[in-house]
């Protein structure tokens, strides 16, 4: 393959981008948009969907308007078809967000709650035109508690809320992922805004605010630890185990800031072939929470032949993965419906595939109940940052194999000393955020050298904030002997593996992206791919030849994972499994079954 062609397919082009439906785009009720309960593992009773029609402006000046634009669905980016509103929100601009609710529906009214799972990049917020907080960062959950404000007025049948958004994209170092004011190649259009769940909940005047599991897997026991807010923190409650049948089969006092520990009796491992899932119930004064968690375990050992390897509840454990980047033809970084999501992981999992990469996107937590219950490992990528990114750097060297020391900041985009401490900031927020899904096996801090910086002491840091999964700190290249893995990106060239002289396990964390246009069924006016297929005939073989005489022969030499790019065609790109708008499978179903059915340990 030409130099010319690995090197030009990472540039911006800018091409223009065909809006495609999903067959749940299509189907949209904006007044009934992601409706479900958005976070299935800390489930209340008293809660209001706030998704739907807001209204909306863009203004090149910060100060409310007067008058409004229109309408936006919210939660879609006012970038993404879906939203209604199809405009850029640029940098320097302000976007503000304007709705009127009735929340005395809400059972418990003694703490209110405003709930954002994400919004791009940063926003202040207020209710009853009181300012109730502010937030930076376009991809990491917050909250703010708003009673006061909301019944500022006494009548919590008429509470206003108004959001005010910048998005400056990279500005100081901010976390922007794959997002490029000039999209094309493997770069995307940027989104902004309001992108995840809007939601209120009422909590009593004493609450859980968190509960933090582990499972103790050796032990056969799990560990609760409970954070309570409130007047009344002394208080004594208590969590009660299920299985998942529903029989009760164990309960602990809960004290704030105690481990809780409960035995599980013929305990049942959870794994993408037995994705068994425990329910609980914590009771705590007036608040009563629903959740859930798994028994399992991730660790590193060697097989039966000393070959260092992955493993899975104590035995070697094959990840078998795809990347997913989670765009949406029609709502971009938002997907259209909840089955949406449940599409594209049960579709993955029907194949044969055991794991899903995360790339550069934290997704909203309905999308992981859905891998928990189904049963798919994620391996779960921080979202990169840092400007500029230098083409010898991300480029050029690493396809000579040429891994630089990560401390020289300017050359990996990283002189802003603010966007180092966002990048940490977020990475923690992230983490806590999703500490307790079972199903991630994998933290991912860095991306190909894309603002990578001091990979050594994020593992540290990461280490600090859970032990219980692997790190794979460089995912790619620009290798300094650190985390779990020895990782590698190939394309363009045979797959291979080599001894790691710091004996960590062999991992393939990128190759393939084999690429076949499904015409109308392309998101843009020009297709980006790493080795092109005419027909899904010669795709399809083309991949069995890639598994059976490359993929396979590599795992008796030690190769204990892969991630093969990916779930589906985004934006120019036209490497994956199935097409932007979901409405065709590029594979040949009982192909991939059967090939997948031989990639095991």
């Amino acid at each position: 393959m030409p130099s010319s062609f690995v090197f030009g397919a990472f540039s911006a082009v800018d091409d223009k981008l065909v809006t495609i439906y999903t067959k749940w785009g299509e189907n949209l009720d904006v007044n009934n948009v992601l409706p479900e309960y958005p976070r299935p593992q800390f489930e209340r009773r008293s809660y209001l969907n706030l998704n739907g029609k807001w209204q909306y402006s863009i203004r090149d000046e910060s100060e409310e308007p007067a008058k409004y634009d229109g309408e936006i669905v919210v939660p879609f980016s006012p970038e993404a078809p879906l939203s209604g509103v199809d405009k850029q929100l640029k940098p320097k601009q302000t976007m503000w967000y304007k709705r009127t609710f009735d929340l005395s529906s809400l059972s418990k009214k003694d703490h209110i709650i405003l709930h954002f799972g994400a919004v791009d990049q940063t926003c202040e917020v207020f209710v009853n035109d009181q300012k109730v907080g502010e937030h930076d960062g376009g991809y990491t959950a917050f909250e703010f508690e708003i009673t006061e404000a909301a019944m500022k007025t006494g009548d919590l049948k008429s509470v206003t809320i108004k959001v005010k958004v910048t998005d400056n994209l990279t500005e100081e170092g901010a976390a922007y992922g794959k997002q490029s004011e000039k999209r094309g190649g493997i770069w995307y259009v940027a989104t902004s805004g309001i992108w995840q769940t809007v939601w209120v909940e009422g909590v009593p005047e004493t609450y859980l605010k968190n509960v933090k599991i582990n499972p103790l897997y050796d032990q056969r026991a799990i560990e609760f630890i409970p954070e309570v807010a409130g007047t009344k923190t002394h208080l004594v409650g208590k969590v009660i185990v299920h299985d998942a049948d529903g029989k009760q089969i164990g309960e602990a006092l809960l004290e704030n800031g105690k481990p809780a520990h409960v035995a599980i009796p013929d305990m049942k491992s959870w794994s993408p072939e037995t994705p068994y899932l425990y329910t609980t119930t914590y009771i705590f004064y007036e608040d009563n929470v629903k959740s859930y968690f798994a028994m399992r375990k991730f660790s590193i050992g060697n097989d039966e032949k000393g070959v260092k390897r992955l493993f899975l509840n104590n035995k070697p454990y094959f990840h078998n993965g795809l990347l997913d980047q989670g765009y949406w033809s029609d709502g971009y970084y938002t997907a259209p419906s909840d089955e949406a999501n449940i599409y594209d992981i049960l579709k993955m999992k029907n194949l044969g595939f055991n794991m899903l990469r995360k790339h550069i996107k934290i997704e909203p937590l309905r999308w992981y109940y859905h891998c928990d219950r189904l049963g798919m490992l994620v391996w779960q990528d921080a979202v990169s940052g840092g400007y500029p990114y230098h083409t010898s750097v991300i480029q050029v060297l690493p396809f000579v194999g040429v891994n630089l020391d990560d401390h020289r900041y300017s050359i990996f985009g990283r002189s802003s000393e603010i966007g180092r401490n966002n990048y940490y900031r977020d990475l923690k927020a992230m983490i806590e955020h999703l500490y307790n899904v079972p199903c991630i096996s994998t933290w991912v801090p860095f991306n190909e050298g894309w603002g990578q910086f001091d990979a050594l002491k994020a593992v540290d840091f990461i280490k600090e904030l859970d032990t219980s999964r692997h790190i794979d700190h460089a995912s790619g290249w620009h290798d300094q002997g650190g985390g779990d893995f020895r990782s590698w990106h190939i394309y363009f060239v045979k797959l291979h593996v080599k001894e790691d002289k710091y004996n960590r396990p062999l991992v393939i964390s990128e190759f393939g992206g084999y690429s076949h246009k499904v015409d109308g069924h392309v998101g843009s006016t020009s297709q980006f791919g790493y080795k092109k297929y005419k027909t899904v005939e010669k795709f399809n073989n083309a991949y069995k030849e890639l598994f059976y005489n490359q993929v396979i022969p590599l795992i008796e030499k030690g190769l204990s994972a892969t991630v093969y790019t990916q779930v589906s065609d985004v934006e120019d790109e036209v490497n994956g499994i199935l097409t932007y708008d979901r409405k065709v499978c590029k594979a040949d179903e009982d192909l991939f079954k059967e090939i997948n059915s031989q990639i095991h340990l």
